[in-house]
């Protein structure tokens, strides 16, 4: 099982929703980044469920604790482990599913595939176990702010609501004034109204999640393998969730000219500009310092109340079931910083790997 992803920086999760923690080892993090537990607890408070009733009635506090890597308030370049210890699980309301594969999830590949797998939440395919990817992505997010770059992830559509907001400084200041995080206030209002409907009808929505990057340099990202948008595809399908992500205009080129799309040059300043950003700050698998844009589709939560058929594997004949418990009516409003940081984690990655970041100690 492949629990590690990166080439210089490099992020190793572990846990599941219902063992007793789940965490991360980061490797590869230069020496002399200041970085204490405010850093990463920032960032988990974002996914932290049971903060509003769009979210799962799960209550964790998920406070993380850093166990090495950091000495005097600054990262020192040994592995960076940090951890956060699980305390509201409700495992018995799996126990139905011991033998019964709950549509839409990972059960039945799992049991396929390991025979022994622990179906309590999910258990290692649990969304939960993306704690590790925040963990990873919050120290990216501050080794990356030191070279001026910054990640920002939204919500742009929940089901068939679609955000107009198109300024990203606007999108900045209103994704944490609603606990959609979408940056248009009025389409956030209607969103959670869907999503609360679904709720009420024992549903749950879709939606899609966009994330930006600017600051980054011409010239991260390789020419065939290794590509920058390859890498931020691989880690963003990697999320649990999502069933298709787009760079740029992404699936929107399709029926277009290149008369329409592409992204002409010009001279500002010092600087080469383009005149538009349909390619998504990408070019030939490198950044061409445009803002590096992707969205990701994610599907609805399938752990829904309405019966549903099934099969038990045990007595190999099929079953209906209802699933009970705790579970989010839409997850895009915390995919919106498991997006953000496994963005950051291959943009670190990269910074590293073509020289703009010094990989043994950042005072160098």
């Amino acid at each position: 099982m492949s629990n590690r992803i990166g080439e210089k920086f490099q992020i190793t999760t572990f846990g599941s929703s219902h063992g007793k923690a789940v965490g991360a080892v980061v490797d590869g993090c230069p020496a002399n980044l200041e970085l204490d537990t405010s850093d990463i607890q920032s960032e988990l408070d974002k996914r932290r469920p049971g903060t509003s009733a769009v979210t799962t009635s799960r209550s964790e506090d998920d406070m993380v604790q850093i166990l090495s890597g950091v000495f005097n308030g600054k990262t020192d370049g040994t592995p960076i482990a940090a951890v956060v210890f699980n305390k509201n699980q409700h495992s018995k309301d799996y126990s139905p599913f011991e033998h019964t594969p709950r549509p839409s999830h990972g059960d039945f590949a799992w049991m396929s595939k390991y025979g022994n797998y622990d179906y309590r939440g999910g258990g290692r395919g649990s969304g939960r176990v993306t704690i590790g990817h925040v963990i990873g992505g919050a120290i990216a997010k501050k080794l990356l702010k030191t070279q001026g770059i910054e990640v920002v992830s939204h919500v742009v559509q929940i089901g068939d609501i679609i955000s107009d907001e198109k300024d990203l400084n606007i999108i900045k200041s209103n994704i944490d004034k609603n606990p959609i995080r979408c940056g248009d206030l009025d389409a956030a209002s209607k969103m959670e109204e869907l999503i609360l409907l679904k709720k009420s009808e024992g549903d749950s929505v879709g939606g899609v999640v966009e994330t930006v990057v600017t600051g980054v340099p011409a010239g991260i990202g390789e020419p065939v393998f290794e590509r920058i948008d390859g890498d931020l595809a691989r880690i963003l399908m990697n999320i649990g969730a999502v069933k298709g992500v787009e760079i740029g205009l992404g699936f929107g080129v399709a029926d277009k000219c290149a008369s329409q799309i592409n992204d002409e040059y010009y001279i500002d300043g010092e600087n080469v500009k383009t005149l538009s950003n349909h390619s998504g700050g990408i070019i030939g698998g490198m950044s061409n310092s445009m803002p590096i844009v992707s969205r990701i589709a994610v599907k609805p939560t399938p752990s829904i109340s309405k019966p549903q058929c099934s099969v038990n594997l045990e007595k190999m004949c099929d079953e209906k079931i209802e699933i009970k418990g705790r579970h989010d009516p839409c997850i895009c409003p915390r995919v919106t910083v498991v997006a953000e940081s496994s963005t950051a984690i291959v943009i670190a990655d990269h910074m590293i790997r073509s020289g703009f970041i010094h990989p043994s100690n950042l005072k160098i």
